[in-house]
């Protein structure tokens, strides 16, 4: 198989690999590195379960090669808190609300919702229902979701009001 060079920044740590250019990114990321909170679902990019940030904004991973990836930076859910020791509060606010049950549509969700949420720090339930329409989630019904991406706008506030 043919193979290139990537060199990608991924949750903040660089990254220079050669991948078999046929190697989709959630593929790479899953395999390589060993960063299996991306989820691999529907593999069409319609469920959202591979969502990462590239250059801090929403893909489906499962849609991207790894190469198309190169001289990039990607944040995948292990980077909402690279310290391990604090939730992001976008993940503090998840785990108040129960904004999750099986927790496979979570990880995209949460990434979704990141970049979301930096264009809408104020968002009404029905901007927040739109601005995640494109994740799937089988179990919660949505409304806990809802309701922890209001609470994570409220907590991303009084973080930022109080730096």
């Amino acid at each position: 198989m043919k193979r290139a060079d990537v060199a990608i920044v991924v949750n903040g740590r660089a990254i220079r690999a050669a991948v078999e250019v046929r190697t989709t990114l959630v593929d790479f990321l899953r395999e390589e590195l060993r960063l299996t909170g991306t989820h691999v679902g529907c593999e069409h990019g319609v469920c959202g379960a591979c969502t990462v940030l590239l250059d801090g904004e929403p893909v489906r991973s499962c849609l991207l090669l790894a190469v198309q990836a190169d001289g990039a930076a990607i944040t995948t859910v292990e980077g909402l808190a690279p310290d391990g020791e604090r939730l992001h509060p976008l993940q503090e606010a998840f785990r108040q609300e129960h904004g999750l049950q099986c927790g496979f549509c979570t990880p995209g969700i949460l990434l979704t919702a990141v970049a979301f949420l930096r264009e809408n720090p104020e968002p009404s339930n029905e901007t927040i229902r739109a601005g995640l329409a494109g994740n799937l989630c089988r179990c919660t019904g949505y409304q806990t979701i809802v309701r922890a991406v209001r609470r994570a706008s409220q907590l991303l506030g009084a973080t930022t009001k109080s730096s």
